[in-house]
């Protein structure tokens, strides 16, 4: 039973994911995470399976799915390894949802069936070693050349960049010294293959280590004139526009990830015996795995009702903010009280709950921090209150 309506369409995408995530993720995530591996096989496995273009039309060989579907498949691909799930939250959230939404014809044409398909992965690379959560004081510099645009800086965080095909990378095209804040930045598409296009250093994170993490020097970065995204000045804009799409994914990620703790915490609560009884069987057990599931229903819940909310149409980036908010601080939480209830086990890397934890971490801070989406609800709430003269929204 769920508190979500679910299409037929829907639950069998949600049984597809979830018969593929435990067959295939399970038994080599926590191999995976040890060795810091990228597993190239999950690219093929889950191009096969469409997951690659579930948001984008069928015109460009895609599915084109609702979101709800999508981020009931993500959940799944979580509730098995966390690192797959970025693979595909990145993928199908930023990056071909902002050539879709603001490339040419001839840019959506010539990348999003490839990217549909798995050809071609998609990165983005916004973020740069001085400028996070103040993306608007990036640095790296594009300046017009004839027919060339030339880029020089380096981006930071790159998520699967050194597996990507398909980058999106905004620069400065109007001032060095950024004084001109997010205007003057523009939006790339940016290939391995271009000259001046060079990997560097790759993060050796605590969580979410299947999931290659890079630094991109773009040292005279030749880019062709026509892979300039929508207009030149907006770039910023188009990123962050799109974010509402990948706030989603990284709370339907969380979610998984806290579900898998919880469900690891059922598992051992019913066999660990204390006192001669099951641990399931003590009331602070109890109360702990009653608070995990009501927090993780509530975080799904909300997340879904902010998709439906988008597929409709409607203004959803208050809601997006507050779902990436709960779910995120939710896993963290839920993680933690797994560890709590596994006791010292919890503590080492025989069972799965201290990966769970590490991989939590990381979506209270990546696509916004926390904090950030508090800024986010607030201004928005203000805005609609003084337009409601007075009145909270719903």
């Amino acid at each position: 039973m769920s508190l979500i309506a679910l299409s037929e369409t829907q639950q069998e995408i949600q049984r597809l994911a979830r018969d593929y995530a435990q067959r295939e993720l399970v038994p080599l995530a926590a191999e995976r995470d040890r060795e810091s591996r990228f597993d190239r096989s999950m690219v093929t496995q889950m191009a096969e399976l469409g997951f690659f273009g579930m948001l984008i039309p069928e015109a460009y060989d895609g599915l084109g799915l609702d979101a709800q579907s999508y981020l009931l498949a993500l959940e799944e691909i979580a509730v098995a390894d966390a690192s797959a799930a970025v693979l595909l939250s990145v993928h199908n959230s930023l990056p071909t949802q902002m050539i879709l939404n603001f490339g040419t014809e001839a840019q959506r044409a010539q990348y999003l069936p490839g990217m549909a398909r798995g050809d071609w992965l998609g990165a983005f690379a916004l973020s740069e070693p001085e400028a996070g959560s103040d993306a608007a004081s990036l640095r790296t510099q594009a300046v017009r050349d004839g027919d060339h645009w030339v880029l020089h800086g380096t981006k930071a965080w790159v998520s699967h960049g050194s597996e990507a095909g398909v980058l999106l990378c905004m620069a400065r095209t109007d001032l060095p010294d950024a004084r001109r804040g997010s205007k003057g930045i523009s939006t790339f598409i940016l290939t391995p293959d271009l000259p001046g296009f060079h990997l560097t250093k790759k993060e050796n994170k605590l969580g979410l280590r299947a999931s290659p993490t890079l630094q991109i020097v773009l040292d005279t970065c030749r880019v062709p004139a026509d892979r300039l995204v929508g207009e030149e000045g907006k770039g910023l804009g188009y990123a962050l526009g799109s974010l509402d799409h990948g706030r989603l994914g990284i709370a339907a990620q969380a979610i998984g990830i806290a579900r898998a703790a919880l469900e690891a915490s059922v598992r051992y609560a019913t066999e660990r015996k204390q006192f001669g009884t099951p641990i399931a069987d003590f009331q602070a057990i109890q109360f702990k795995l009653a608070d995990m599931a009501t927090r993780i229903t509530a975080a799904r819940t909300l997340v879904h009702a902010a998709a439906a909310a988008k597929e409709r149409g409607e203004k959803v980036t208050r809601y997006c903010s507050m779902a990436k908010l709960f779910a995120t601080e939710t896993a963290m939480w839920v993680t933690t009280q797994a560890v709590q209830v596994f006791g010292g086990y919890g503590y080492v890397t025989d069972y799965p709950v201290e990966r769970h934890l590490r991989d939590a971490k990381v979506t209270e801070i990546y696509e916004g921090t926390s904090e950030i989406q508090r800024i986010v609800i607030a201004r928005e709430t203000l805005a609609a209150a003084a337009a409601l003269d007075g009145s909270l929204p719903d």
